[in-house]
């Protein structure tokens, strides 16, 4: 199991997405966070660059698409969501 989480930044960020939005989200959250703990092997003790900002998209379960900016903080073995876009 990883030890690597997500967050909204800032906090109650999610709170203001519609709830099949902040859902789908959530969802997408913890699979980055699974998939960045498989890339970054190192996790804390990691030494290399940041990979900076990056974006994904998605949909909800009832169809609507959105793209969500995120930052993973590999040493804190975070991705921290900071913007989602609803389409």
């Amino acid at each position: 199991m990883s030890t690597w989480t997500w967050a909204y930044d800032p906090d109650g960020y999610g709170d203001s997405l519609p709830p099949d939005v902040q859902a789908a989200v959530e969802r997408l959250g913890a699979d980055l966070a699974e998939l960045n703990s498989m890339v970054y092997l190192d996790g804390a003790a990691y030494q290399g660059l940041s990979p900076g900002l990056r974006f994904e998209s998605g949909k909800t379960a009832t169809g609507r698409e959105f793209t969500i900016n995120y930052a993973t903080h590999v040493r804190g073995e975070c991705v921290v969501i900071v913007s989602v876009i609803v389409s």
